[in-house]
């Protein structure tokens, strides 16, 4: 069995990766049709800053770090269980998970690097780094259709390591979405998590997040895939941490509610956008963790589902004091240089880490602020 270890690759053909970000721009998140995607004004783009694979070449890791800043750790809270409908520590005290996610892997690898981890964790008060593995794609890009699958796992590798070594969670995304049905695939998602739970089974970091957004099928559909891909993590890895999405593009949970699954140590994902899942999600997000439902949001937005324009931040504050106030853990999308408002980072940014306060976005600069506003655990 390959070792996970960080290691990366040459540069992909330039084409691939354009045609792997034309496919990715935008999120697709709500079920919404994409609109126009305006990026951050009045910046040509220069070729040096295009989102591509970093230069070929190991790179050493740090030392594992421990972070001792009052959030959430594995080095402090350990491997995390589901108890009483929230995500709670080792010891069984709830915890918060706050972070980001990649806008794909192939596409964002350059952003896999020692430094940058350590800065989102030391200095930004990062804890969870969501690792987003599309399965249909074009070109390198899409696991299950064609893409480069060792270059796919290399990267999950990378990713869990440089996460242990910053003392940060991390998810393993199975990012569906064009492909809608989970069980489309479901004989790739049964092979790939044998493998990964085997790789990380000793690991206190890893959470699995088995199908981002379902659409166009029901929770009978998903729960079905689910049943199947559970046992096959737990086969590996007994006690992990299982996070489940479900119909409309993960925000169907009152399906959820009344059919649940019937294994421990599960979570359901909510996906939203704050320009356009506003006061009526929030209530039901509200309710429903109330009554028990443990919820993740492992994926959110502070623009349209699009990712595009507008940005509703008065929204997204109203959405994160709600999470704040249910003990429901969140991940941004996208800590990114791709030309859309959703993105962290502005696109003309040379560099994939040290960056400064005028290289991020307006996004970028509200979750920054967010991320310090927050430091229990």
């Amino acid at each position: 069995m390959k070792k996970p270890y960080l290691m990366r690759r040459g540069a992909a053909p330039v084409l691939a990766l354009f045609l792997a970000l034309a496919l990715l721009a935008g999120c697709g998140g709500a079920g919404a049709p994409a609109e126009a995607d305006v990026p951050e004004p009045a910046e040509p783009v220069p070729a040096e800053a295009a989102e591509t694979p970093a230069a070929a070449g190991p790179e050493e890791l740090t030392a594992p770090a421990v972070v001792d800043d009052g959030r959430a750790r594995p080095s402090f809270c350990g491997h995390l269980q589901v108890k009483d409908g929230k995500l709670c520590s080792e010891s069984g005290e709830p915890v918060m998970l706050r972070g980001v996610s990649t806008n794909s892997l192939i596409t964002a690898e350059s952003f896999l690097n020692d430094q940058l981890f350590r800065e989102l964790s030391e200095d930004d008060g990062v804890n969870l780094f969501r690792l987003a593995m599309y399965t249909y794609g074009v070109g390198i890009v899409g696991y299950c259709t064609g893409g480069d699958k060792e270059r796919h796992i290399q990267d999950i590798c990378d990713g869990v390591e440089l996460a242990k070594a910053h003392d940060m969670y991390v998810i393993v995304d199975w990012h569906i979405l064009s492909d809608g049905d989970p069980n489309r695939y479901a004989d790739d998602a049964e092979a790939f998590f044998a493998d990964v739970a085997e790789r990380f089974s000793s690991y206190d970091n890893v959470l699995y997040e088995i199908c981002n957004e379902p659409n166009n099928v029901d929770w009978a559909a998903v729960k079905q895939y689910a049943e199947r891909i559970i046992p096959v993590i737990r086969e590996k890895d007994p006690d992990s941490v299982i996070i489940v999405g479900n119909p409309d593009w993960s925000k169907d949970l009152r399906s959820v509610a009344a059919d649940p699954l019937g294994f421990d140590n599960i979570l359901y994902t909510l996906h939203f956008y704050s320009a356009t899942h506003g006061k009526e999600f929030r209530d039901m997000t509200e309710e429903l963790s109330r009554n028990g439902l443990p919820i993740f949001v492992t994926e959110f937005g502070v623009t349209a589902s699009s990712g595009g324009f507008p940005r509703d931040l008065e929204s997204a504050d109203s959405w994160i004091d709600l999470l704040e106030r249910e003990n429901i853990s969140w991940c941004m999308w996208s800590f990114s240089k791709a030309p859309e408002p959703c993105s962290a980072v502005r696109s003309s940014v040379i560099g994939y880490s040290g960056f400064k306060p005028e290289d991020y976005t307006d996004t970028g600069t509200w979750l920054l602020e967010t991320l310090s506003g927050h430091t229990g655990r």
